[in-house]
């Protein structure tokens, strides 16, 4: 499926994010027919690969991590039903910026790459804004303002994104409503105590070798009170966990299906629901838990959406 006017546009930092924070959401919207469209800033050149197959492809030796996850994306985003990548500005306009804190200078060596996404100005902003007076999208999706666990190109793409659905606006088209992806406390908590003690009676579905247990406010989440919406994709975790599977060189799943781990091999469980905070436009019609379970609540159906 290809890129269609209105529906859903998801604004991302590197090939993986989409399907690690919204890859539920992308395939229960895609199920429903609504249009989904995911950008995507960098090729995540700076990523840190799993496993000795593609270890020579990073930055510091072949350097060609990016090319080869503009694949992995690919048959994510084929998994999801999303359509081809799309790349902000064009498939390697930025750089991946790097994990701030991975070295003693200050001033991380890709940050002063010329292409480095947190370098990207205004011309990033302008891009974002060609992209939504396209498309223009019924909902946007983006990070909060921490970038969900403070990578600074995820704090460059929130600061685009808002920046950009103003600009729009400016330019005739208000986009109707505006969320954060982000993960709620508690039910990260309850899954991951699931998980521990699945763990500690060595239960199925207990950890792979070599994986870990988050230690205490390890794995981002924001306090539940300030989820204003949330998404059950328990039907589509399968195409969920295929996505994430497709971005090999930086994710692994348990054979439980239960769970996935980065590079750092600390455990993550894949949760049966996705989690947003509404922060332009009005809130639908909500349930009795006080949140909404639709993110175009409250909004006309886009063109050739069906109900279940």
């Amino acid at each position: 499926m290809s890129a269609a006017a209105g529906g859903l546009l998801l604004v991302h930092a590197h090939p993986d994010d989409e399907s690690i924070a919204t890859g539920g959401t992308i395939a229960h919207y895609r199920r429903r027919g609504v249009p989904v469209t995911v950008v995507t800033c960098t090729l995540g050149e700076e990523g840190e690969v799993i496993g000795d197959e593609w270890a020579q492809l990073v930055s510091a030796r072949a350097d060609q991590l990016g090319g080869y996850r503009i694949g992995e994306l690919s048959r994510a985003l084929a998994a999801l039903d999303a359509g081809p990548p799309r790349f902000l500005g064009g498939a390697g306009r930025w750089r991946d910026s790097g994990m701030a804190g991975e070295t003693s200078d200050p001033r991380l060596p890709e940050t002063l790459h010329p292409r480095a996404f947190v370098n990207s100005g205004e011309e990033a902003v302008r891009e974002l804004v060609r992209v939504l007076l396209e498309l223009r999208p019924q909902v946007v999706v983006g990070y909060d303002p921490r970038g969900g666990y403070g990578h600074p190109d995820h704090v460059r793409a929130h600061r685009i994104t808002m920046a950009a659905v103003d600009a729009a606006a400016e330019r005739g088209w208000t986009v109707p409503k505006v969320y954060w992806t982000v993960t709620d406390a508690e039910v990260l908590r309850l899954h991951t105590e699931a998980l521990a003690r699945r763990t500690i009676d060595r239960l199925p579905g207990a950890l792979p070798p070599g994986w870990r247990l988050p230690v205490l406010d390890e794995l981002p989440s924001v306090p539940t009170e300030s989820v204003t919406t949330t998404i059950d994709v328990s039907d589509v975790l399968a195409a969920k966990r295929a996505a994430l599977r497709a971005h090999a060189t930086q994710v692994s799943v348990a054979p439980s299906g239960r769970e996935f781990a980065l590079s750092n091999n600390v455990a993550q469980p894949v949760l049966p629901e996705e989690h947003y905070i509404l922060v332009r436009g009005r809130p639908g019609p909500r349930a009795p838990d006080g949140r909404e379970h639709d993110l175009f609540a409250g909004l006309p159906l886009p063109t050739g959406t069906h109900t279940e």
